[in-house]
């Protein structure tokens, strides 16, 4: 199957379709790209092909991959040095959520003269920036889980402060996304696993957020509805194409959906991966039942009707036993405390950072600084609520 679709940008689907990307850069006529992925990444087979093929196309093709997971702002800016010095015009983003990400900030950044963190997701900071220096972006997802090719932000982490932030602007939407299931063939179980928790806790807490945005919420739906026929196939099978496409819609369907909001899984989460560098999609996983049973009373009815739309017995009871079930099946930790020394961890500071996030205002009960740090003690003692 090859199909393409508009929504929410030019989607480029299919097996194979990775073969198209000197076809979308003559499309957004970007003659000089840089090639954006991480520093894993680069070293595969799979990404060495690309490159080859690439280097075929055009005169000069700058690579650029001085990072790893959970990026920092200096990244970026090492990135848009590359840029400047290579005189790109245009950025091919390659990989995760965190290449993706850093390849979206090196667009933004590259024609800006304020430091990144003035384009933090806060009220109009987005309007600071100069839009006509913000340069095309081609994105190609090699896992399925964050959503960063359908999102508009980037999530940086200042070093300085130990904050991760969300940085945002309208024109960040890669121009043409490439969902490529073949791709995503050799992810390990272990980072199936937890990506995928990732695009469900995307979808999740898209439809639970307060608010009215019937689309959203309808996108949220049927992504949590493919995670459900789809994510422990991958896991078990990862050479399965339709369920691998299955995961790589339904993690766009995500990042599409979380516009109408997210909540107090990603708030709690953001400062452990900035603080422990722990996977953003790990952590998702672990806190999701914890948040899910501290906002039972104002949810209950939303997860009944996902119960109904994939096929559970309608009750919030039966709903997280399906949580807790996929999770033991993906091998997921059940405790923060099973994946971080509890000595470690600074409750009070966690709490604050997270408090402060901008994931919280989306959760459906209203948060205080004790509630999260009621929500960071259960997980590391295990007990829901």
């Amino acid at each position: 199957m090859k199909i393409n679709w508009n929504y929410p940008t030019s989607m480029w689907v299919g097996e194979n379709r990775v073969e198209d990307i000197s076809k979308a850069c003559k499309q957004l006529e970007i003659s000089n790209p840089v090639f954006v992925t991480d520093k894993d990444l680069i070293n595969l087979d799979m990404t060495n092909k690309i490159l080859i093929n690439l280097k075929k196309e055009f005169n000069h093709l700058a690579v650029f991959s001085n990072f790893s997971g959970n990026p920092f702002g200096e990244n970026v800016e090492d990135g848009v040095k590359s840029y400047n010095q290579s005189k790109c015009d245009g950025v091919i983003a390659f990989g995760g959520g965190s290449a993706i990400d850093v390849g979206k900030a090196i667009a933004f950044m590259c024609g800006q003269k304020r430091p990144i963190w003035d384009f933090e997701d806060i009220g109009d900071y987005w309007t600071r920036a100069d839009s006509s220096k913000i340069s095309n972006i081609i994105a190609i997802p090699t896992t399925a889980g964050t959503g960063s090719e359908t999102g508009r932000a980037s999530a940086i982490i200042n070093k300085e402060s130990g904050i991760k932030k969300i940085i945002f602007h309208p024109k960040i939407l890669p121009s043409i996304v490439i969902l490529d299931p073949a791709l995503t063939i050799d992810l390990s179980p272990r980072l199936t696993a937890a990506t995928g928790m990732d695009a469900l806790a995307h979808n999740l807490e898209a439809f639970c957020a307060p608010g009215f945005h019937p689309m959203a919420d309808g996108i949220a739906l049927e992504g949590i509805r493919l995670i459900k026929k789809s994510l422990n196939e991958v896991f078990k099978n990862g050479q399965n194409l339709d369920a691998r496409l299955d995961m790589l819609a339904a993690s766009t369907m995500g990042s599409t959906a979380f516009q109408k909001g997210l909540g107090a899984i990603h708030s709690l989460s953001h400062p452990v991966n900035a603080q422990f560098n722990v996977h953003h999609g790990l952590s998702n996983a672990i806190f999701m039942p914890y948040v899910l049973t501290f906002n039972k009373k104002e949810i209950s009815n939303k997860i009944i009707s996902i119960c109904d739309y994939i096929g559970i017995e309608k009750s919030f009871e039966n709903f997280i036993k399906w949580i807790m079930d996929l999770r033991q099946e993906l091998n997921i930790p059940h405790k923060l405390s099973d994946i971080i020394d509890e000595n470690k961890i600074d409750l009070d500071m966690l709490s604050k950072m997270a408090f402060d996030d901008p994931s919280t205002n989306g959760n459906p009960k209203k948060l205080d600084i004790n509630h999260i740090k009621t929500m960071y003690e259960h997980s590391i003692s295990g007990n829901l609520f």
